[in-house]
């Protein structure tokens, strides 16, 4: 075979390390509760998601929309340095009433099955970044054409409390094919590593330490949480450890001295796809 290369699509390209480390926590509120959402902001998540969907009440949609975009309509809340606010929508209604609001950084489009509601979204409310969630098995079927259906999709997630009633699903483990499957699916449309669906059980901080760590492994980056004592334990379990980062700038460094494949003095095998592994984990780190 020559060195010619092989007819087709281009792949996705590996995007240049962002300036500032990925977001690994997202913190879910009640979006009637606005005294609760305050406190969210407050509290050290990277990003606060104001729920209108599952966590409201159907007599309350109405006072949370209300609350919502009178937070997002807030100059503190749309400030540059402020903590970025997504909402996951319970209907049409609410993205019309939110979508031009400046504090307004994305919307969470629950229970996504095809890439045509996607683009339905996308055309109500030009510029405002989509983050479909999955939580059916027919939306994990598509979960590439959800992920690439538009620009403004700028992430995608699973919804594992409807996805594993949908299945029948009684071990977590059987999950994770589904987990897995929507990494590819990222992977293949250029967007950012998904992040892993809530824990339930907030108390239970070894659980979910355990359920993070498995979760990293399959490829997730960063969790959704529901009560902010998860923040911590998430944000540990998804950044690098002291030796991985150690481990990154060496390679890092080697690979500025040498072009190419190379080895390293204690064996290690660098080439560029380990270069870019190393780049991903710095920048996970906050490092450049």
């Amino acid at each position: 075979m020559t060195g010619r290369p092989i007819p087709g699509p281009p792949l996705p390209e590996g995007p240049p390390p962002p300036l500032g480390r990925p977001p690994l926590t997202w913190l879910y509120v009640p979006g009637d509760r606005p005294e609760v959402v305050a406190k969210a902001l407050g509290c050290g998540a990277d990003v606060v998601i104001v729920d209108l969907e599952d966590a409201v009440a159907p007599d309350r949609k109405e006072y949370a929309r209300a609350a919502t975009a009178e937070l997002l309509a807030d100059p503190v809340t749309a400030a540059p340095d402020a903590v970025p606010v997504h909402v996951r929508v319970h209907g049409e209604d609410d993205i019309r009433a939110l979508t031009h609001l400046p504090g307004l950084s994305g919307f969470r489009l629950p229970k996504i099955t095809h890439a045509v509601s996607v683009h339905h979204v996308a055309a109500v409310a030009p510029g405002v970044p989509l983050y479909p969630l999955l939580e059916s098995a027919l939306g994990v079927e598509h979960a590439y054409s959800i992920a690439s259906a538009d620009p403004a999709v700028r992430g995608i997630a699973l919804g594992e409390a409807d996805l594993r009633a949908d299945l029948g699903v009684r071990e977590d483990s059987g999950l994770d094919w589904s987990r897995s499957r929507l990494v590819v699916a990222a992977r293949a449309a250029a967007l950012p590593p998904p992040a892993q669906s809530v824990f339930p059980d907030v108390r239970d901080l070894d659980g979910l330490w355990a359920s993070c760590v498995r979760g990293r492994g399959l490829g997730l980056l960063g969790r959704a949480a529901i009560h902010p004592r998860q923040l911590e334990v998430i944000e540990r379990a998804f950044r690098p450890t002291d030796r991985e980062i150690e481990a990154a700038e060496e390679i890092i460094a080697a690979s500025m001295v040498e072009a190419g494949a190379l080895a390293l003095p204690d064996g290690r095998f660098v080439d560029a796809a380990v270069v870019a592994s190393a780049r991903r984990t710095l920048a996970i780190a906050g490092r450049s």
